[in-house]
């Protein structure tokens, strides 16, 4: 199934491909996806569709990061997995394992892949109680009931949920394969059988009974279990008899008549082992079997699978009535729901499904003839372009049957029914023109597919970009959004070799957008194309990709843009003593507007490393409430959406209280008078959120000015002036808002003020206070350093409005507005406060998983050194020569790391990289050693070693087009001569 050209070259899978099978009486959509970290974007788009996943692990190399990213996806999408064990062969042929050794081994892969599930379960039971304990109801209670799931392992063999593969010798079996052919032999019970053929169970010879380890002791020296006596031992001596050279090829006869193996001879005879092997074993224990049957066995139908799975495709929603139209409308969606929750496949039904991704194919490899043998015009359609792509649409109908010709509703993901015509932007009808049964490569036309079923459909690619709902009817809710579990990184700026070629660049860029469901395409402040992509071999694809089908043209690409964030030096908890803001305090910035009507005082401080972790990964979920983009209905969910709300209010904050304790604790350790102070403290500033930033959603404060504070202040001049308020709207949303704290600190200017002008200078101060906040937007989404976003830092601010006097007014015009007075002095002054309080770089860091042998790990250890990388653990695999390490490497020297590291090791070591969180640079971008202890320590001159973060931070500027501090020469010395001139 994987045949494209980069694909066969590089020997992976690079995108899902679907194939429809026939097994028995069923039929089986089987959507093959990626295991490259780079396209993991391919497995959320094939677990949509999908009722149920079969996570592959290599039986040598055991659990990667992708057999943890697979299975999470497969739990969020509520996917029933079945375990395939791959690559059994490699056990015996290469590491040359006894039967006993590879059982251990087996065991010990299920039993860390079943750790995986079990943590995601308590993930789970341990979410719905903070939810429980935060005031939430609704379906939570029912999660809270399903805890007896954790008794016993998802996986297990007795169940028949395991299958132990050799994908390459075409073989593989479940206990119950040999639990049938042992059966009638040993006088036993299929069910005992099958019990008894996994885990410490022996067979006891004399007593012809299955014993436990306490039963078998003294009967035998070394007991072997029955898995490795009756299943293992004859596999091991069929792959010696057929590839060892003093091997008996009596066995593979003795295999082929005990179970009737219809073997042509000419096969038997090849001189090539490998043949003989797979000839006898393909037939003795068939691959598409194994892995079918279970399929069969252990997934659910259509039917059971989105009945179980509704709760994430489409969330249930309440209706408060208003009218009656709403009414309506709301039921008919609700009766949709229900078509979907039961797989309704009748005609009659409304038609749901819904498209993943939209993928390009080649215009010749449509199909030329329906399904009745008639000719298809493709062309007509509109979908091919210059380029000679045709978009189609992968599918899945949830709901109703599908036909060629028939009209739709497209939906896209915020479409909402009860909205009316203020959602006609999000809904498109489109005329589906042919539908196809994806068969790998080829396409099969179809006239029609009903519910449960995978299929391709071409005549959408102008109506969708990435994904979107289907429908029958406009009265429907969208599906939710599919989870992707990276981000895109790896950004690179592109443009075409030839500047007359950029209009043929921006659109294969349009093409490339739709036909890849992960990349990002944007434009810089710069002008620059700029293309994202999840990693290096993604990036690769996506270049080979604009350049031979869809641009066509030749490509300059940048070195990769490296994103970094800015941030200052110091721990969150240990400034919380000096935090507190009084005009006496040297510690602050002070900014006044060219027309000095309004002066600001800034002070700026570090959170604590989990609360800003807390407000990034919450970010999501704050955009929703804090912007109104939450699920609200124009008053018709007016009580639901406020429990939707307040399930996510209540959440978020939670989370920022347990990340405050859990600070507290480690920072602050047996000193309870010093925690119940800190807890006070902080208690008191997430009262005075005014707002979030950059983008109203990031891991920085802004602080509204102390309410308790007077409202006048006398400055040298003589002047009065009023302090600006905040509004406090983040506290209010989240509830750690009191109102008493604000009504204390409201007063009058001064009984000498005329109240016309005390009324004129108060609505002037609130209509300042969103000037005041987009500064602090401004200076959080570029930092002093090199114009990159800030981190976790909350900025204190006191603006001080003044009565504008005669001379001034003369001259307002001078000046501009003052609301862009106020918010360029807003900006000034906090990015003047991080560059006082000794400013750091944070830079992204890869988790990095490496596989070598032994005699590599030198080498790999010099790769990882150049790359500054930090490893965290090195172990040695447990029967094997190889090595697993765990690293953190930074993004910005990661690349070129993959293929430094084969060239290092010759090609025997892999990593795999995954991006894992952010860290601060100790070293400050701007120190210079001046003091003799420093010299002494450092060095002087060209001796002193080379600031990392000064040479990150320099890049960045330069290729910003920022003022870069650099001498041509560094550190001039007279030249020598030392050769003796005549």
């Amino acid at each position: 199934m994987d045949y494209l050209d980069e694909e066969q070259r590089r020997a992976i899978t690079m995108k899902s491909s679907s194939i429809a099978l026939h097994y028995k009486d069923y039929n089986i959509n089987l959507i093959d996806s990626p295991g490259h970290m780079d396209f993991c974007s391919e497995v959320s788009t094939a677990a949509r569709l999908s009722d149920g996943a079969l996570v592959l692990v290599d039986a040598v190399e055991g659990v990667h990061i992708q057999t943890h990213a697979v299975l999470r996806q497969a739990w969020v999408e509520k996917l029933t997995p079945c375990l395939v064990l791959n690559k059994i062969d490699r056990l015996i042929t290469e590491l040359k394992l006894s039967p006993m050794e590879a059982y251990n081994r087996l065991q010990r892969i299920v039993h860390e892949v079943n750790a995986i599930v079990s943590a995601y379960k308590s993930e789970k039971y341990l979410s719905d109680v903070d939810s429980l304990l935060a005031g939430t109801s609704g379906d939570v209670d029912q999660g809270l009931v399903e805890v007896e799931d954790d008794e016993e392992d998802m996986f297990q063999p007795q169940k028949g949920n395991v299958a132990f593969v050799c994908a390459l010798d075409g073989w593989g079996f479940c206990i119950n394969h040999f639990a049938e052919f042992y059966a009638s032999k040993l006088q036993f019970s299929m069910s005992a059988l099958i019990k008894g053929l996994w885990g410490p169970w022996y067979y006891h010879t004399k007593k012809m009974m299955i014993v436990g380890k306490k039963g078998i002791e003294g009967v035998s020296k070394d007991p072997q279990p029955m898995f490795v006596k009756f299943v293992l031992n004859p596999l091991w001596q069929v792959y010696q008899a057929a590839l060892e050279a003093d091997g008996d090829i009596r066995m593979l006869s003795k295999v082929i008549s005990s179970f009737n193996l219809s073997v042509p001879q000419r096969e038997l005879e090849n001189k090539d082992k490998k043949v003989v092997l797979q000839a006898v074993m393909s037939r003795w224990l068939p691959l598409s079997d194994t892995i079918l049957s279970m399929v069969v066995k252990c997934m659910p139908d259509p039917v059971s699978a989105q009945a179980t799975r509704i709760c994430r495709l489409l969330p249930k929603r309440e209706l408060v009535v208003n009218n009656s139209s709403l009414y309506d409308i709301f039921s008919e969606a609700e009766n949709v729901r229900k078509c979907v929750e039961y797989c309704d496949s009748r005609a009659e039904a409304p038609c749901i499904a819904f498209v993943s991704k939209m993928f390009a194919l080649p215009f010749k490899m449509l199909p030329t003839k329906g399904p009745n043998g008639e000719f298809l015009n493709n062309q007509l359609t509109g979908e091919v372009g210059e380029s000679g792509e045709c978009f189609l649409a992968f599918a899945r109908i949830f709901s109703g049957v599908l036909h060629s010709g028939q009209k739709v509703f497209v939906l896209s993901s915020v479409y909402d029914p009860l909205k009316g015509e203020s959602m006609n932007r999000h809904v498109q009808e489109a005329e589906l023109q042919s539908m196809y049964l994806m068969m790998g490569q080829g396409l099969l036309p179809v006239s029609s597919a009903s519910a449960g079923n995978v299929i391709a459909i071409q005549g959408l690619g102008q109506y969708i970009l990435k994904s979107a709902t289907l429908s029958s009817t406009r009265n429907c809710w969208p599906f939710s959004s599919m989870m992707f579990q990276v981000a895109p990184t790896l950004r690179v700026a592109i443009e075409p070799s030839n500047p007359a070629d950029m209009g043929a660049l921006l659109k294969g860029l349009k093409l490339l957008n739709r036909a890849d469901p992960f990349v990002e395409i944007t434009v810089s402040s710069r002008g620059e194309q700029v293309l994202a992509a999840a990693g290096e071999v993604h990036l690769d694809r996506c270049i080979k990709d604009l350049k031979e089908r869809f641009a066509k043209v030749c490509l300059e690409v940048s070195p990769p843009l490296v994103s970094f964030k800015e941030t200052i030096e110091g721990e969150g908890i240990n400034l919380i003593e000096n935090s507190k803001v009084s005009l006496c305090s040297t510690e602050y910035v002070e900014r006044t507007t060219p027309n000095g009507r309004c002066v600001l005082r800034v002070q700026v401080m570090k959170l604590p490393k989990t609360l800003t972790t807390v407000l990034e990964e919450c970010s999501d979920m704050l955009g929703d409430f804090l912007e109104g983009q939450s699920r609200k209905r124009d008053g018709a969910l007016g009580s639901h959406i406020a429990q939707d709300d307040g399930e996510v209010v209540g959440v978020v904050r939670k989370r920022i209280l347990d990340a405050l304790e859990s600070e507290l604790g480690v920072s602050v350790k047996n000193d309870q008078d010093r925690v119940e102070r800190y807890r006070k403290m902080w208690s008191e500033y997430l009262g005075r959120l005014w707002s979030l930033g950059p983008s109203h959603v990031g891991p920085n404060v802004l602080l509204a000015p102390d309410s308790k504070a007077s409202n006048i202040s006398n400055f040298s001049l003589g002047q009065k002036g009023i302090l600006i308020q905040g509004s406090c709207d983040v506290s209010k949303r989240l509830g750690f808002f009191s109102d008493a704290g604000l009504e204390s600190g409201t007063s009058s200017l001064s009984t000498e003020e005329t109240a016309e002008e005390t009324e004129s200078l108060y609505r002037e101060a609130e209509a300042l206070k969103s000037s005041i906040v987009s500064g602090f937007q401004l200076a959080t989404a570029a930092g002093p350093l090199c114009d990159e976003p800030l981190w976790g830092l909350a900025f204190l601010v006191e603006p001080y409005l003044f009565q504008e006097s005669s001379e001034a007014s003369s001259q307002s015009d001078q000046y501009g507005m003052l609301s862009g007075q106020v918010m360029t002095a807003v900006k000034e002054a906090c990015r003047a406060a991080v560059l006082q309080n000794k400013p750091r770089l944070v830079e992204a860091l890869y988790f990095c998983e490496l596989t070598t042998p032994t005699e590599y790990l030198g080498a790999m250890y010099g790769v990882l050194g150049k790359m500054r990388a930090r490893v965290l653990k090195e172990e040695m695999q447990e029967g094997s020569s190889l090595f697993t390490v765990h690293a953190y490497v930074p993004v910005a020297e990661s690349f070129g790391f993959a293929d430094e590291l084969r060239k290092r090791t010759s090609g025997a070591a892999s990593a795999l990289l995954v991006l894992s969180h952010w860290e601060e640079l100790p070293e400050d971008p701007f120190f210079v050693p001046k003091t003799e202890e420093e010299i002494e320590e450092f060095g002087d001159g060209s001796s002193v070693l080379p600031n990392i973060s000064r040479k990150l931070m320099n890049s960045v500027r330069r290729r910003k087009g920022l003022h870069v501090e650099e001498k041509v020469v560094q550190h001039a010395t007279k030249q020598r001569t030392l050769a003796r001139k005549v």
